[in-house]
């Protein structure tokens, strides 16, 4: 016989199973309306993948999985999507949450399905996508994505799997209903999973209020080969112990039946334990043998309140007011309707909301059979509660610092290794409800933790575009400055050719430019010099000066004989020169050749102007304004020959 640990605290409530074991498992019938919660577990909620109005199937999806940490949502019978809104979901506070509601047709038609009977042929990944495709979750309370648990990282060698059949709480009997009925679906879920995981061993935990199943399911245990499907030598053992609350949590379980403790901030998969309930297990069966996803699960109706008590396998998305109807509810002898048991369930705020996956129980106890708690008392520091909590954590400072908002001494205390079993509150005689401060302390750290991450991801979107802001700034200044240094090298090119042209024509015009002014001279000294020595009549005086002109003019021809003929000056005077000796033009030539020029001015603007923008010359605009003004003037002359020939 395998050896029994113990564990740390816990209580032993009144059970009340008897209510709901009378009868065997029923059917619920379809309800006019379904409504699926696209948050049914833990993890990022399912996104919508149909419209309204839109017809859909039974098990047909209708939401996807949208992160490695969810399932997606299928629809529990053939109907019309008629909204996609918020409605009221099974929680603790009352929230609204996005739904998919369905008007069913009352006709329950299935979408086409694949089974897989064969599934020994299937290889590990196969069978875990199969899971995930059908939207499991654990179905034990928690709710957290099967396919993620069956999927551990390379490191965790899992040599160990437990199915936990303790079902703990009050009241609840749903896993034990289905152990007396599905014992042989349950055995061959078993064996799917140990082909996924590969274990080395299987412990089925069993309380020992539940005796009357144990030949049951070992009878089904032995007609499955376990170490075929495992691949290695593999045992399986099914384990009944002493029923204490709440030795159905996970932790608490695998210290029962291995006697190792999972470190806090640590999970089974550490110490290569996988933890499943028996309700997934069938679920898993369901999936890939008849390719059924999760549409349905057994829930408890128990409670003095509830005439017709028992175990209902029924529809997920069916409104709770509706199942109560159906099972004769009595409301006036029932003050609250809780989802879960009288432990860790909570009361229902509005009965419109559905039946989700994580749904094990309506209770709806009258007055007698579940007080309403007293109002709280003050704390009498009587250490009752660290006595009975089963995790080995100070209910007591764990109370202070939630009424204080000390998030961070709650988590320096291991608040997250609470598992909220209300063993504490149960024994407390003040009557104080600690399990709901600790409930909202903890979402008010996953808030925060929320808040942190959204904040660290805005400030890394910050950087990063300060950083390419400025790494684009940089850019814009060095190609201005690129442009600016190759019109400068450009600009002095351009001088030192200008410089090297001009510098010998230039040196040769001074020297001529003397030379004519010396000539001046001594011809204007010489005609003084005659007018002082002779006496000579004004009209002589007047020839002689124009001889004298005539003979400047004749020394300052030939001295431009012999000049450079670049000069500009001799330039001039030869244009003189042939001006004067020229025939007349008349008027209309002059206007052409006024076009004419005009014309050739603006081309080489043009020719200037498209240089400098190659060129990125910082002068460009007054190249520009140089072509504009060119053709002004252009335009001018054109319209003064217009007019001339016209006239």
């Amino acid at each position: 016989m395998r050896k029994i640990w113990d564990i740390h605290g816990g209580i032993h409530p009144p059970e009340n199973k008897q209510q709901s074991l009378s009868g065997g498992i029923a059917q619920a019938s379809i309800p006019p309306l379904l409504v699926h919660p696209l948050a049914q577990h833990i993890g990022a909620p399912a996104q919508p993948c149909v419209a309204v109005g839109d017809k859909v199937l039974k098990g047909q999806r209708i939401a996807e999985a949208s992160a490695f940490v969810s399932v997606p949502v299928h629809a529990s019978s053939s109907g019309t999507v008629v909204a996609i809104e918020e409605r009221a979901i099974p929680h603790a506070s009352g929230l609204l949450d996005q739904c998919i509601v369905i008007e069913t047709d009352g006709e329950d038609q299935w979408v086409k399905r694949q089974g897989n009977v064969d599934w020994h042929q299937l290889d590990a990944q196969a069978l875990i996508n199969i899971v995930r495709n059908a939207g499991i979750a654990g179905m034990g309370g928690a709710g957290f994505p099967t396919s993620v648990k069956l999927n551990p990282p390379p490191e965790k060698n899992i040599h160990t799997l437990i199915l936990n059949g303790t079902e703990c709480e009050p009241y609840i009997t749903a896993d034990h209903a289905l152990l007396k009925e599905r014992s042989n679906e349950l055995a061959e879920g078993i064996a799917i999973l140990s082909k996924i995981i590969t274990p080395n061993k299987i412990i089925v935990g069993i309380e020992d209020n539940k005796l009357d199943i144990i030949d049951k399911i070992k009878s089904a245990l032995d007609a499955w080969n376990f170490s075929d499907h495992s691949g290695k030598d593999c045992e399986i053992e099914v384990v009944t112990f002493p029923t204490k609350y709440p030795s159905g949590g996970e932790k608490q379980l695998i210290e029962i039946l291995t006697g190792k403790q999972v470190p806090s901030g640590r999970l089974p998969a550490d110490l290569g334990i996988v933890c499943q309930n028996l309700g997934t297990a069938v679920a898993i069966r369901d999936a890939i043998v008849d390719g059924t996803p999760l549409i349905s699960r057994i829930t408890t109706f128990t409670g003095e309140a509830i005439r017709d008590k028992g175990n209902v396998d029924v529809l997920l998305g069916t409104p709770i007011e509706y199942l109560l109807e159906k099972r004769e509810y009595d409301n006036t002898r029932c003050n609250r309707v809780v989802m879960g048991g009288p432990m860790m369930g909570f009361a229902l705020a509005d009965l419109s909301a559905p039946i989700v996956k994580t749904t094990n129980c309506i209770l709806a106890p009258t007055e007698e059979e579940l007080p309403t708690p007293p109002p709280a008392q003050a704390c009498i520091r009587c250490g009752m509660c660290a006595e009975a909590c089963p995790a080995s954590l100070l209910p007591q400072q764990l109370f202070w610092f939630s009424q204080g908002k000390e998030l961070d001494k709650l988590i320096h205390h291991n608040i997250a290794d609470c598992i909220e079993c209300g063993a504490c509150s149960y024994v407390c005689p003040s009557r104080i409800p600690l399990v709901q401060y600790y409930r909202a302390s903890k979402a008010e750290i996953r808030q925060r933790e929320t808040d942190m991450k959204i904040a660290e991801a805005s400030k890394i979107r910050f950087d990063a575009r300060q950083a390419r802001l400025e790494r684009l700034e940089q850019e814009k200044i060095a190609a201005r400055k690129a442009r600016q240094a190759k019109a400068a090298a450009n600009k002095a090119k351009k001088a030192a050719e200008s410089a090297a042209q001009k510098t010998e024509p230039t040196a040769g015009a001074s020297a001529k430019s003397a030379a004519i002014a010396a000539a001046v001279e001594r011809a204007s000294a010489k005609k003084l010099a005659k007018q002082a020595d002779q006496k000579i009549e004004p009209q002589t005086a007047q020839a002689i000066e124009a001889q004298t002109q005539d003979t400047q003019v004749q020394d300052i021809q030939t001295q431009q004989t012999t000049a450079d003929p670049n000069d500009p000056i001799a330039k001039a005077l030869a244009a003189r020169r042939a001006k004067t000796n020229a025939e007349p033009v008349d008027e209309a030539t002059k206007l052409k050749n006024a076009v004419e020029k005009a014309q050739q001015r603006l081309e080489k603007a043009q020719q200037r102007f498209s240089q400098a923008e190659a060129e990125q010359d910082t002068n460009v605009s007054a190249f520009k304004k140089a072509v504009e003004k060119s053709e002004e003037k252009l335009k001018q002359a054109q319209n003064a020959l217009e007019a001339y020939s016209n006239s």
